[in-house]
């Protein structure tokens, strides 16, 4: 049970961050943009799984084109050989050609048929992954402002009215969101063998790595900056 990601299970983490969110900082971007993804990993749940199913229904269709191609070329070959034209080998040559000619069509057109399903689900994915990098910007966005070490306001600096204490959960909550939009992505590579797909994961699992390891140094120069504003009591004696 613990070999593999459980999508119901980071369903239901995304929904109970989504109420600390709301509690701590009630009516904020940061919570639409929560919900949003818990929406988007409930759709990609249902996703992922379906793209992990073969598709029986183009799988059929593409057998069925390869017998009637395997069916047609072996009614040429029989009407070739029934032909009464005299052979020569300037003729004998120019079949040659014109059989290699049609091998190699013919295979390339069988493996285009047989990689049809992976290319589609391998399409479908990437949107998917796409879709996830931008909401992954989007939370990036919305702590971009909360600079701990900002100085005199300007008419044109952003609110500051989080205590260190709000700031260090704010961010945190940034930082939660950012993991558990990589571990939706994460359900694509473990429901995918398509080396294309599975580096897509990586990339977005590297992007947020990244930008929360961003988020943690100002989470470190809030709990310094509060530790020399409020530097701890010492024990009184007896």
């Amino acid at each position: 049970m613990y070999r593999t990601l459980d999508s119901d299970k980071i369903v239901a983490t995304l929904d109970h961050l989504g109420t600390r969110i709301a509690e701590r900082f009630p009516n904020s971007g940061l919570q639409r943009v929560c919900r949003e993804l818990l929406e988007v990993a409930r759709e990609n749940k249902a996703r992922a799984a379906r793209l992990a199913q073969p598709n029986w229904r183009l799988r059929i269709g593409v057998g069925a084109v390869l017998v009637l191609g395997v069916a047609l070329t072996l009614w040429l070959g029989r009407l070739l050989a029934a032909s009464e034209t005299p052979a020569t080998i300037f003729g004998s040559l120019q079949g040659l050609d014109a059989l290699t000619n049609i091998v190699v069509v013919v295979g390339a057109g069988v493996v285009f048929l047989v990689t049809v399903e992976s290319r589609a689900k391998r399409a479908e994915a990437l949107a998917d992954l796409h879709e996830l990098r931008s909401i992954v910007h989007v939370i990036d966005m919305h702590q971009l402002t909360k600079d701990p070490t900002a100085g005199p306001p300007t008419a044109n600096s952003p609110a500051r009215a989080m205590t260190p204490f709000e700031l260090t959960r704010y961010l945190d909550y940034c930082s939660e969101l950012l993991s558990l939009a990589a571990k939706v992505a994460a359900l694509y590579a473990q429901s995918s063998t398509d080396p294309v797909v599975i580096d897509a994961v990586n990339d977005l699992e590297r992007l947020t790595t990244n930008l929360s390891q961003k988020i943690w140094q100002k989470i470190t120069l809030v709990s310094e900056s509060a530790r020399l504003t409020y530097p701890p009591q010492a024990p009184r004696a007896g």
